[in-house]
């Protein structure tokens, strides 16, 4: 990659050199803050001038210098910590000569640590008077230009430290954040699930249909799998003995990038013994309208225009009534959904890309993909899928050719998958079977065969139900962001240009 230093950074180089030519600490080891921003503005944000001149409350704080205005003898500077900010302000009668000249070396990103007491400006703003002041780290390169106006979205993924800076509501969706994880743990925790952890690297990636990561591991001379799910080791510890377990756990799949996908992601998955999935249906209900009444206030919210409320019960309907009702809208009456070839014409009708090969099921699916999902607004249940799709599910009790699994929509974007797991070692290794076939086929998504499992279940589970939980796109509804980047930290990003 190619230098990419200009003019400011030049000059702030040549100060540096001086500074140390003086024999000037340009990045201290250490500082004692006492104070924030947030808890200055709380405490004083409505004392008089008077009050503050009468009282002069002394306060020390840290942070970095996002503003900058000097006048001769006397500066105004803003400072932020990891709370918000706060006016500071530096004159020559104040400070010593030592702290006068090293506020004058004072770059807009420095670091700083500032001492003294409040007072209110004439323009009413509670500042700082620096009585004494420590440079803590000397910033190389400068800030953008213009405050908040860090705008390429490119840039902002790939130094995510700098979007924190200068995007302040940025960092208010990460703190958000974690708000809502704290809560789906506390969530699950009071209701006697074990939180664990399951293995990263798989022998075997299963749990999902999805294309793996392929590893390495030199010791053992073996390769292995980033894991697509922790289902099948989660089940496990069912068989093993614990009832509920669950794990907020990073999956890896190798397929495409969009505004709802990244390869790296964040799930909770949970399972419980002697439950169905329609005891998860009531359990989600209740775990969603909680958590977004913990983080948000309220159980209404607005995203992409939608008003959507999240009070329960939500709206439940079997999948292939939801594709009968859009085909329906396109003119195609109900039979269209037992034939294959006739799925087939409509899909190209429709101009909705299909594989030739593609089976009734995996033709049901990508209509309801095209013409179902975006149209769930409200929190919806969808029931019932097809067997072929769901190779981990129990059988429906009065319908084998489908199973007992929901997925849950809210803003026509899927956030939960769950089911009645499958407990019979024979139907799941037929199951696998099936999957194995497919893959050979050339799907590069099916499952592969888990012997182990198998065995694991003849040993006996449990009747039970699991599901899994999207947390980073729960996170996206909840703060109103869009795509899935906003929500993720450090997004995978191609690597830089070399002419950059």
């Amino acid at each position: 990659m190619k230098t990419d230093d200009n003019e400011l950074i030049q000059q702030r180089k040549k100060k540096i050199q001086d500074m140390r030519a003086e024999g000037m600490t340009l990045y201290a080891y250490r500082f004692d803050p006492e104070h924030a921003a947030r808890q200055l503005h709380e405490a004083y944000g409505t004392a008089s001038a008077e009050a503050l001149a009468e009282q002069k409350p002394v306060v020390t704080l840290a942070g970095r210098v996002i503003a900058l205005r000097r006048f001769g003898k006397a500066a105004f500077a803003h400072i932020q910590d990891a709370t918000g900010k706060i006016q500071v302000f530096a004159a020559r009668d104040i400070l010593s000569e030592e702290d006068f000249r090293l506020f004058r070396r004072v770059d807009i990103g420095d670091f700083i640590g500032v001492r003294g007491p409040l007072f209110r400006t004439r323009t009413a703003e509670l500042t700082i008077e620096i009585q004494s002041l420590q440079l803590l780290t000397k910033s190389l390169r400068p800030l953008p230009e213009k405050w908040h106006g860090l705008r390429d979205k490119e840039i902002r993924y790939r130094q995510r430290y700098l979007d924190l800076v200068v995007n302040p509501q940025v960092k208010d969706t990460f703190a958000v954040r974690s708000r809502i994880i704290a809560a789906l743990r506390a969530f699950m925790n009071q209701r006697g699930f074990l939180e664990v952890e399951t293995p990263m690297m798989q022998p075997i990636p299963g749990g999902a249909t999805a294309r793996p990561f392929r590893t390495h591991h030199n010791a053992l001379a073996m390769d292995l799998f980033l894991r697509i799910a922790p289902e099948l080791y989660l089940k496990r510890l069912l068989v093993g003995g614990f009832e509920r377990v669950y794990e907020l756990n990073r999956n890896f799949r190798n397929e495409g990038m969009d505004l709802e996908h990244n390869p790296e992601f964040t799930m909770m998955e949970f399972y419980m013994a002697y439950a169905d999935y329609t005891d998860l249906m009531a359990l989600t209900e209740e775990l969603l309208s909680q958590v977004t009444q913990d983080v948000r206030g309220s159980l209404k919210l607005e995203f992409k225009g939608h008003a959507i409320n999240m009070t329960p019960p939500y709206q439940r309907i079997p999948y292939t009534e939801a594709i009968a009702a859009a085909l329906n809208e396109k003119g195609y009456d109900g039979k269209t959904l037992e034939d294959r070839d006739a799925l087939k014409k409509a899909a190209a009708a429709l101009e909705i890309p299909v594989s030739p090969k593609a089976s009734r099921s995996k033709l049901l699916d990508k209509l309801f993909e095209v013409l179902v999902e975006s149209k769930l607004i409200q929190p919806t249940f969808v029931t019932d899928y097809p067997t072929e799709l769901s190779p981990l599910s129990k059988r429906k009790r009065d319908n084998p050719d489908l199973v007992e699994r929901f997925e849950l929509f809210i803003a026509g974007k899927e956030i939960a998958n769950a089911f009645s797991e499958l407990n019979d070692p024979e139907d799941q290794r037929g199951r696998f079977e099936q999957q194995v076939a497919e893959r050979n086929s050339g799907d590069e998504e099916a499952m592969y065969m888990d012997h182990d499992f198998v065995r694991a279940l003849e040993y006996g589970m449990p009747p039970a139900a699991g599901e899994g939980i999207g947390v980073d796109r729960l996170v996206m509804l909840l703060t109103g962001n869009e795509s899935i980047r906003d929500v993720i930290l450090f997004p995978q990003m191609r690597p830089e240009s070399t002419d950059r």
